[in-house]
């Protein structure tokens, strides 16, 4: 059985709640009552007033119109049960939120028993979203509303390659990063979800993250997959549950770079 989907304007509704919460505290000023959670890896994981806030929006809209719905948040778990899911980070990078920096973003998913199926990314300050309707994927902002598409027929060599930190690749020698990196044009840093939303746009055409939670990626999932993307974890599974990620801009680029990672 196809189960009924939620319309892209309740994407919106959503991701308009959490923005009403996170822009105002954004550059603000406003004492963010900031705390650290504990994260392997790291010595300050930061959570603020606008993570709690913006989530607690969310989840109020999801309640009221789908009371029957399960939630997974990154700041307050999991509730409810059953084959429809929203997945929630509600500022996915808050290091540079912290640092005034606009490449975070609220991450606002759906799962259709574990697949990802809908998927929004909202940046306030740069008025710009990315989602997923089910079927393609589009962006707005600025420069007006279109479909996405990534970049395709691009050779490894010609390829631009994204990684938010370089922290994890010391952690993680197995992965063979040095040989990927040595393949390709150029190597970034620091992008958070707005680097994968710039992979469905078609400005970057991978990106390897180390150690994502399934509210890391879950939105992003269809908006990479809709715009002709490909994502799977390193050992080239589904990516829902998080791990080591990678996501290239198509099929042949994706295989490419895998092997090397897997070398």
């Amino acid at each position: 059985m196809t189960l009924p989907l939620p319309d892209t304007d309740f994407l919106h509704a959503l991701a308009d709640a959490a923005d009403n919460e996170t822009l105002p505290r954004f550059r603000s000023g406003l004492n963010l009552h900031t705390g650290s959670k504990p994260k392997e890896g790291y010595r300050f994981d930061p959570v603020t007033d606008a993570d709690r806030e913006a989530e607690r929006a969310i989840r109020a809209l999801i309640s009221e119109r789908f009371p029957d719905h399960s939630i997974m948040g990154e700041e307050f778990g999991i509730s409810g049960s059953g084959p429809l899911q929203w997945v929630l980070d509600p500022v996915d990078g808050t290091r540079p939120f912290l640092c005034g920096i606009p490449v975070w973003g609220t991450l606002i998913g759906l799962t259709v028993e574990g697949r990802s199926q809908l998927g929004m990314m909202s940046q306030p300050f740069t008025g710009e979203r990315f989602w997923a309707d089910g079927e393609r994927a589009w962006r707005s902002g600025p420069q007006g509303t279109a479909q996405m598409q990534t970049r395709q027929g691009v050779s490894l060599e010609q390829a631009i390659l994204h990684i938010t930190s370089p922290e994890p690749i010391a952690r993680f020698p197995e992965i063979n990063f040095a040989a990927l990196n040595d393949s390709v044009l150029m190597t970034r840093y620091g992008g958070e979800c707005y680097a994968m939303a710039m992979l469905a746009a078609g400005q970057i055409d991978l990106c390897l993250e180390y150690a994502l939670q399934p509210y890391d990626i879950v939105a992003l999932v269809p908006i990479i997959e809709q715009a002709g993307g490909v994502i799977t974890t390193l050992s080239g599974g589904r990516p829902e549950a998080g791990g080591h990620v990678l996501c290239a801009a198509s099929a042949e680029l994706h295989a490419q770079a895998l092997a090397l990672l897997n070398n």
